[in-house]
């Protein structure tokens, strides 16, 4: 097992003028660092919760989240941020993240040179050396998420290849790819190709990004990315092994996935998408979040399909202030013990016309038909197009434990937080 190394940092809990418990997890240790946070709640035991943050940061909690001990996460294919933290309910964390296999970063011979998974079998101390998928030079593998299936035998990832990542080139071109594991995580399949409409490789509207799997409860795998200004949307119903020769638009994406916010350097609404496979009355159920500027500034939307993606809702709008103020940088889960649904995003209704932001979280237990919106900072925060905030936050839920995770900016200083939130006390 390769020994991560202990930053000896523990955060406990600080009062906070909300109803929710606030804990600052960590501080950023260098420029890029305490942003895009990924945060996974362990089903086998919600008390064990794992997150992650850029470039190589780990985090575990053994008390629900009230303190935590930051380490740093080494492989030998390289660790280049993304994080995104998994667990298969079996009591086993995953670790997806960027390779860099040269370790020289921009420009070096192995930067996104594959995606690598690196799995903990004792709540996020130690790590193996870690597996990769997508390893296909020249091309370069970026943005990947995943997720277990019900059983927690098989992981699914998807994630964005670039030709050459920020080529002009006409002849260079971006795609969704695809891999699974069936031996937790110890070998990946061949990549498959999801996206039959290829985007460019400039990391904007025209690049097919944003894809985020969704496992059913019978096999199903659903994937959704964004590309000019259009939703996409593909499945298999056999575990991955195959999929629709053609992806289908889902929904409009208003000004494409790539947005601008005042204070921020950029910006994304990729979609997020997830299916219930709890034993609730909306079973089956496939939900797809984003944010777009439909409404002349950003809000953030949802739909939902009742027949594994065939037909889809209407669009519904789930912050719920009466402003024009921007909702973005949004995150969707769902408790896979009841079937209910929450998101996190950032939010200036108390700023309409300023550039302060606070976090909200936004939940429904009627399938996305109808959405609570709770604060979740005590104090606003300001950002500022210098600094890094990441291209994502995230929310874990397991049994009523809502763990969101966020990045502020304070006095020039990064830091991640999350709010211990209990859904059996509302």
């Amino acid at each position: 097992m390769w020994r991560i190394l202990l930053l000896l940092c523990t955060y406990s809990v600080l009062e906070a003028q909300t109803e929710f418990p606030l804990v600052r997890i960590f501080e950023a240790q260098s420029r890029l660092g305490a942003s895009e946070p990924s945060i996974c709640v362990d089903p086998s035991d919600p008390s064990r919760i794992v997150a992650g943050s850029v470039l190589n940061d780990v985090h575990t909690s053994n008390d629900s989240g009230k303190t935590w001990t930051s380490s740093l996460l080494r492989s030998e294919h390289g660790v280049y941020g993304d994080p995104c933290l998994i667990a298969d309910g079996r009591g086993s964390f995953y670790f997806l993240h960027l390779g860099d296999a040269s370790g020289t970063g921009w420009g070096g011979a192995g930067f996104l040179d594959r995606m690598v998974c690196q799995r903990s079998d004792d709540g996020g101390h130690t790590w193996n050396n870690g597996s990769y998928m997508g390893h296909r030079p020249p091309h370069q593998q970026d943005k990947e998420w995943a997720v277990a299936d019900p059983g927690g035998s098989r992981l699914y990832s998807s994630w964005t290849e670039f030709d050459r990542y920020g080529s002009s080139d006409s002849s260079d071109h971006s795609r969704i790819l695809f891999s699974f594991s069936t031996d937790r995580a110890e070998s990946w399949s061949a990549a498959q190709t999801l996206s039959s409409k290829e985007g460019d490789c400039l990391d904007g509207d025209q690049t097919t990004e944003g894809a985020v799997p969704a496992a059913g409860p019978h096999g199903e795998v659903y994937v959704s990315w964004s590309l000019d200004e259009k939703i996409w949307f593909n499945r298999s119903l056999d575990e991955g092994n195959s999929w629709w020769p053609q992806e289908r638009p889902i929904a409009a994406h208003s000004g494409g996935w790539s947005q601008e916010v005042s204070s921020y350097s950029r910006i994304n609404g990729m979609p997020v998408t997830v299916c219930d496979h709890s034993e609730g009355p909306f079973r089956g159920a496939v939900y797809v979040l984003w944010s777009d500027d439909r409404s002349g500034h950003l809000d953030i939307w949802f739909k939902s399909s009742m027949d594994r993606g065939n037909t889809w809702s209407e669009a519904i709008r789930i912050n719920d202030d009466s402003t024009s103020a921007d909702q973005f940088l949004p995150w969707l889960a769902i408790d896979q013990t009841s079937g209910h649904l929450h998101a996190v995003f950032y939010d200036r209704r108390h700023d309409e016309k300023g550039g302060s932001n606070h976090v909200y979280w936004a939940w429904s237990k009627d399938a996305g038909q109808t959405w609570v919106n709770e604060r979740l900072t005590a104090e606003p925060f300001v950002a500022n197009e210098r600094t890094f905030m990441g291209d994502y936050n995230n929310i874990s839920v397991w049994d009523g434990v809502v763990r969101p995770i966020w990045v502020e900016l304070r006095e020039g200083q990064k830091e991640l937080w999350t709010a211990l939130i209990n859904m059996h006390k509302r």
